[in-house]
């Protein structure tokens, strides 16, 4: 009986702290219902980007093929080691196989920005900077990628790059940087919150005001509405902006084109968390972020750059943030912008050929980037970080192998860096890790110390087994393909995991993976493989294979085989 009274009591109160947060919320100009929509699908992207372009059409049409200096060497990376592995790349034949970027992680720089604010290499061990050392890499035939982080800082507390997107993407570009890794540590989320609006005031730089825009003067959609503030000296402004509720569309003119300050006037006070607006310009996005209320006074005063053409514009005031996979998706799509625009305008300085930037999205699965990731990057990481033991293999491709449907040409699945060679892994297990990456469309980006692959005579370690795993050019071509669709699972046969993808010409690829500790032998008719839609291969009596890893080549209708743990068969199938 208590227990009941205390309950109630508690529930009375929490009820009570509802009500109040309710009116007192709806009352600073903002959707209360709008606001608890986040707690629905956090994961889910509520913004319409169905029509948004896929993010490049035009390179990384196969998924990009490296090494990257994490796995093996952590925080341990100088210009010594990168140029000694780019070498071994090359001697090892490695580059000859399609391994062509050489990716600096976590820790290729200072924690100081230079005097301009740009990133700049650490100053001990990379002390002639990074641009001559990507250019030394070019010489060799090989691309240079960096890294940094969607964040304040990197997972290694290093400078990051969130809030400084442009300058970071010019400061790369300049540098002939041709692939960007950026992660999700000390990630920071967009609010949804948005401040009411009294008016808005443009002017050109270091000018008194020629426009004042008032809340009258735009059209109102969604649960955006005019409220009554009586602490703003207007009375008045623009609210129900917060978490999509609604938008205003203004239609300022100028006379003539060119740069312009956006002076946003605003009711500050009851924020007390940062607010968010974005002003769509002309179809180009401006972002305004309002501090928490520390202030005394009610009203605020933030101010943007921003682009008019002359005449008539289209500014559309909105807050898109309801759950923070939106957020994320706003931030990858900013550096995405970003990265873009700078490797043009490098070009542009230098007088040469574009070099694109293949933006690689590490946001480790957590707002299902494969939902968005093709309309911001290259590749989207499905899934935290891998590790050298199987468990965290398996786990990583129990996962991945769901997405297929996502992936295409120039839009990539990524479910980390190979592994192979690294810890504790069976030849098996270096096999099969390659072979599943190759079958989901992967990028191969290797993580061992590739210097190893090179004798001391400067010639391929020819009989080392990880080199030999790595190089298998019947794998790479699966990995490779151009028809760009990764393996679907068709079904299990006695604990055996089949997966197929389809590939161009009319082939298929075929994997046997034995996930148990345990050996498992089976016998399958490919036909239950081949009657799969996804893989648009007819019925035949009888199939040509083609064993990837042996060699073996033979007619069949049907396939047997006795696997050991942890271990794969890969086959290529062609019509009898």
């Amino acid at each position: 009986m208590v227990f009941l009274i205390i309950l109630l009591v508690l529930t009375a109160i929490a009820a009570a702290a509802f009500a109040v947060w309710f009116i007192t919320y709806k009352n600073s100009g903002k959707c209360p219902l709008c606001a608890l929509q986040k707690l629905r699908r956090p994961t889910r992207v509520t913004m319409d980007i169905e029509n948004e372009p896929q993010y490049s059409d035009s390179y990384a049409l196969t998924p990009p093929m490296g090494w990257s200096s994490w796995n093996t060497f952590r925080q341990n990376i100088s210009e010594e080691l990168v140029l000694s592995t780019a070498e071994a790349v090359k001697n090892s034949g490695l580059l000859d196989a399609g391994y062509q970027y050489i990716n600096f992680d976590d820790c290729w720089h200072s924690s100081l920005r230079d005097e301009n604010g740009r990133l700049q290499g650490d100053l001990e061990r990379f002390p002639r900077g990074i641009q001559p050392v990507i250019q030394e890499i070019n010489r060799m035939g090989m691309k240079v990628g960096l890294y940094s982080s969607n964040g304040t800082l990197t997972c290694e507390d290093l400078p990051a790059s969130l809030g400084r997107e442009e300058l970071d993407a010019e400061t790369i570009a300049s540098w002939g940087c041709e692939y960007f890794k950026y992660d999700f540590c000390h990630h920071k989320v967009i609010s949804g919150e948005a401040p009411v609006i009294e008016a808005l005031a443009i002017s050109r730089p270091g000018e008194k005001a020629q426009l004042t825009l008032y809340p009258e003067d735009a059209e109102l959609s969604g649960r955006a509405r005019i409220m009554n503030i009586k602490k703003l000296p207007s009375g008045k402004g623009i609210g129900m902006l917060n978490h999509g509720a609604g938008r205003a569309v203004f239609r300022p003119t100028v006379n003539s084109a060119g740069k312009y300050v956006l002076t946003v006037m605003y009711y500050k006070q009851l924020a007390t968390r940062e607010q968010y607006l974005q002003f769509i310009i002309n179809g180009k996005v401006f972002e305004v972020f309002f501090p928490t209320a520390k202030g005394f006074t009610p009203t605020g005063r933030a101010q943007v750059m921003i682009e008019l053409r002359e005449g008539e514009n289209e500014m559309i005031v909105m807050n898109p943030v309801v759950t923070p996979a939106d957020s994320s998706y706003i931030q990858y799509s900013r550096m995405g912008r970003a990265l873009k625009e700078a490797a043009h305008k490098a070009a542009v300085e230098k007088g040469m050929r574009e070099k694109p930037i293949v933006f690689s999205i590490c946001e480790w699965g957590m707002a299902f980037p494969w939902h968005w990731g093709s309309r911001a990057g290259n590749l989207w990481r499905t899934t935290p970080d891998i590790s050298a033991n199987w468990k965290s293999i398996h786990m990583i491709y129990s996962h991945n192998i769901r997405l297929y449907r996502h992936a295409r040409p120039g839009a990539w699945n990524d479910p980390d860096m190979l592994e192979v060679g690294n810890g504790k892994l069976t030849e098996n297990e270096n096999k099969t890790h390659f072979s599943l990456w190759c079958m989901m469309a992967a990028p191969l980006i290797l993580g061992n110390d590739v210097r190893t692959f090179v004798s001391a005579d400067g010639t391929p370690a020819e009989n080392n087994p990880v080199l030999k795993t790595v190089t298998n050019k019947e794998l790479i071509a699966i990995d490779q393909d151009a028809l760009g669709k990764p393996a679907k699972r068709i079904k299990k046969v006695r604990g055996v995991d089949i997966i197929a993808r389809p590939l161009e010409g009319g082939d298929i690829a075929v994997c046997f993976y034995n996930p148990s500790s345990g050996v498992k032998g089976f016998s399958l008719d490919l036909g239950e493989i081949t009657a799969d839609e996804y893989l648009e291969m007819p019925q035949q009596p009888s199939y040509q294979l083609h064993e990837l890893w042996s060699g073996e080549r033979f007619n069949a209708k049907t396939v047997s085989a006795s696997l050991q743990k942890h271990e794969s068969r890969i086959y290529r199938i062609s019509r009898g």
